[in-house]
């Protein structure tokens, strides 16, 4: 039946026709954009998941930045650490060339003396972005012991974790206008005794053979439990073989010295370790040390490596150095003076150690810091990836389909055309 007020036709042409316009604009859409899910309409789960890791990539980008300078920062303190370990080296240097007979002490102190203040200078100029790690003064308000660099971010279970690498001032620091108050406990408890030898059985400060051959032991008990150090004592062994193997021992706060009389050794006790001695030779020692209590749960120390305070025992009195402040230019040949610089050097190795220790941290850190900057830069990739898969469209699948929607577009034109000229036909039934 033809219809002039119903086009069925038409009808069904015209909707094919927009069917194909929408389609169409769909893919113009995704042509223009580039993606195939640009907004919550196209697809809301993934416009929704592709959304949270945009953001999660963002702060990645803000991660790998605060590892930049991070990174940045620690170079700048491992660089200041590994500029002191050679000048340290060289103060020992000087004190063991000290410890040469006859040797002009002051004129070795003035080079000392330099090489102190170049430590100075090496600590204090070790700034990035107006931090300073290594030469500090803890009594600031704003001064905390503990820096965190932001090392990652990771989101699991809808749960948003940061997680961070710390260093400890503490363990770094070279220079600290701040005395540690573990020092000051420990070194107003700290303990000194006299130990007394029988020139019979230890040689006394004149070198004198001593008569009888043995054995001391030396027993030091920490939390860990007691080890025995034992001094074979020969025809050749003086009082000084006696303090170096006290000093030896290794033992944090301990101090040993020789007394003005060459016969006495001089002990300081600020660890937290008791120490006893045994003479087993038969011979008198005068008054051994029985059970030293330690002095307190905190060590004798300071909180910068080189201005760490260590005890010595010289001209019958105990007083204090640092390597930032040691002097030995009155130093002479006498027993007390050798014995106090073997203290010296005992401390600057100590604080030599420490400073290796620390750089190597830093190091360590420095290093992991790049592998971490290394990841977050592959992990930024892979989730742009993850979300091209979500969102992005196949341009190569999109511009095939545009042109077969425009034939068809084509196509319905021409079909809606043909419907249409249908009622132009009815008209030709009534002319004449």
């Amino acid at each position: 039946m033809s219809s002039l007020m119903t086009n069925s036709q038409a009808m069904t042409a015209l909707q094919t026709l927009r069917s194909v316009n929408s389609n169409l604009s769909t893919t113009m859409n995704r042509i223009s954009t580039g993606y195939r899910v640009a907004t919550a309409s196209d697809n809301a789960a993934y416009w929704s998941i592709a959304t949270t890791m945009r953001s999660d990539v963002q702060a990645l980008g803000a991660v790998q930045d605060a590892l930049g300078l991070g990174a940045a920062t620690i170079d700048t303190m491992y660089t200041g650490l590994e500029g002191t370990v050679d000048v340290v080296s060289s103060i020992k240097e000087k004190l063991v060339a000290a410890r040469t007979p006859g040797v002009d002490r002051a004129k070795i102190q003035s080079e000392i003396t330099e090489l102190q203040k170049q430590l100075k200078n090496t600590a204090d100029s070790a700034v990035f972005n107006g931090e300073n790690w290594i030469s500090v003064d803890s009594q600031q308000a704003t001064y905390n012991s503990s820096k965190s660099v932001v090392s990652s971010f990771s989101r699991a279970g809808g749960v948003v974790s940061v997680d961070t690498l710390t260093v400890d001032l503490d363990a770094i620091k070279l220079y600290d206008k701040t005395l540690d108050t573990a020092y000051k406990t420990a070194h107003a408890a700290a303990t000194t005794t006299t130990l007394t030898f029988d020139p019979a059985t230890v040689g006394d400060a004149a070198a004198t053979p001593p008569t009888t051959a043995g054995t001391i032991a030396f027993a030091v008990t920490t939390a860990a439990g007691t080890t025995t150090t034992t001094l074979n004592v020969s025809q050749k062994s003086t009082i000084q073989d006696v303090a170096k193997a006290l000093n030896g021992l290794g033992i944090e706060g301990l101090t040993v010295g020789i007394n003005a009389d060459g016969k006495t050794i001089e002990i300081k006790n600020a660890s937290t370790t008791s120490i006893a001695t045994t003479d087993t030779d038969g011979g008198s020692t005068g008054g051994a040390v029985t059970a030293q209590a330690p002095a307190s749960a905190g060590v004798k120390t300071e909180k910068g490596i080189l201005d760490k305070t260590y005890d010595v025992y010289q001209n019958g009195a105990w007083g204090e150095f640092s390597v930032a402040n040691l002097d030995i230019s009155k130093f002479t040949d006498s027993a007390t003076d050798l014995a106090a610089l073997e203290t010296y050097i005992a401390g600057v190795d100590n604080a030599l150690g420490t400073i290796t220790d620390a750089a190597t941290n830093l190091g360590a850190i420095k290093n992991r810091i790049g592998l971490q900057q290394d990841f977050v830069k592959v992990l930024t990739d892979s989730l742009d990836r993850g979300i091209g898969q979500l969102v992005d469209a196949d341009m190569n699948a999109e511009s095939t389909r545009l042109q077969a929607l425009q034939t068809q577009q084509q196509l319905g034109i021409q079909a809606l055309s043909i419907a249409n000229s249908g009622s132009q036909s009815i008209l030709s039934l009534f002319r004449g």
